[in-house]
This record gives C-alpha cells, structure tokens and sequence, in this order.
C-alpha cells in the first residue's frame, strides 16, 4: 500500500473494530469491506471524521457473483475535496437480506440505490421511496443479474388497436427464422465470404506463382 492510503485504512479500521472488515489498497485508492448491518455508522463515520472528509458520494452500484453464498456486492463511492482523496466501500448482501440505506447520510444515494434496486433486486431498508427508476411499469426480474435471461421475460409493442402499449411473452421461434448472410448485421459465414457490397464486384484473378 502507499503510505498514504496505508495510514487512512488502518486508522479507519482502528477507529471502527468490527465494522470495517478489510482495507487495501487497489490502484492508489482506498477499499474498505464492511458490514452491512453498520453501514450508516461507516458513511456517518467517513462523512463527518476530520481525518476523512468524505462529503461527497459519487456513486452507489451493484455487483452479481452468482456462485457466492451473498452473491451481491453493494459498492459505494466517497470523495473527500478537502483532502483530495477517495474511497471505495464494499459490503455484501443477498436476494433476502436487506441493507440499510444511506440516504439520511446522503441524501444523492436515493436514486443510486433505486438502480442497484431495479437492476440486481437488492434491498435497501428504510429507502423512502425505492422502486424501480431505469425500467418500465409492470417489468419482471433484475435485467443486470447473471442469470437473467438475454431476452428479457416480456417485450413491449403499442397495440394501434388498443391504443395503449400491450406486454406479451418474448417468442422466439427458431424454425422460422431467416438468416441473410449478405446483412452485416448477421457477419460472415466463412473467412472466404464475400463482403456485404461486394458481391456484384469483379473477382480479382488469382496472384501469378
């Protein structure tokens, strides 16, 4: 670690036993695991300490590790202008277990955790106001999870008869599907293919042995 980073981690974990579980130092900045349960201590902690000064959250986002028993990280952003330093916090979490939200440290997390809500399914107790912010009304499951399917559950079309937009299951028929290989957008069936735009032109002759 550098010295700097080195000495801010170890005095943040020092000041706070038990609720900072980790600290190190990824590329010149500081990352902190916590405790999910004691998250609003930490931030209260690096918002309000004068070694920290952190006032400013840049950034809440999720993480999916499916493999893992708590397959979610919960990834905060802090920046301190005082001491021109950042850090990076970490705490876990899964489909059930609920994390505390930040928003009475910082109110800018209310539409951070909205996201990390409606992209991974996590939970934030206590958001006054979490629901979905990215997707449409009535959309099922988490679209950033590993395990979400490519195609969606649903897909959406205004119905000119109904005059309104309508929801209906994604079919997929492979049978009937057509494939035009001269469409860039399906690319190239061999290395030897003819380039789309290309297949009126002249063959060049083949080189001379």
């Amino acid at each position: 670690m550098t010295g700097n980073v080195k000495e801010l981690g170890d005095y943040i974990a020092g000041s706070l036993p038990g609720i900072v579980l980790k600290n190190e130092d990824l590329k010149g900045e500081l990352t902190l695991t916590a405790e999910g349960g004691q998250i609003i201590r930490l931030m209260s902690f690096l918002r309000d300490d004068p070694r920290c000064l952190f006032k400013l959250l840049m950034d809440v986002c999720g993480a999916d590790y499916p493999d893992r028993m708590l397959r979610f990280d919960v990834v905060y952003h802090l920046l301190s202008v005082r001491h021109n330093q950042r850090v990076r916090v970490k705490v876990e979490t899964n489909e059930t277990t609920p994390v505390p939200s930040v928003t009475g440290v910082f109110s800018s997390a209310g539409w951070f955790e909205r996201e990390a809500w409606d992209m991974y399914g996590i939970f934030f107790a206590d958001h006054p106001d979490l629901r979905r912010i990215l997707t449409d009304y009535g959309f099922e499951g988490h679209p950033l999870r590993k395990d979400f399917p490519l195609t969606g559950y649903v897909e959406v079309r205004y119905d000119d008869e109904q005059k309104r937009v309508v929801y209906e299951p994604v079919k997929l028929v492979q049978e009937f599907r057509t494939f035009d290989f001269l469409s860039p957008w399906e690319g190239m069936v061999t290395t030897a293919a003819v380039l789309p735009g290309d297949e009126k032109a002249p063959l060049a002759p083949p080189p001379k042995s």
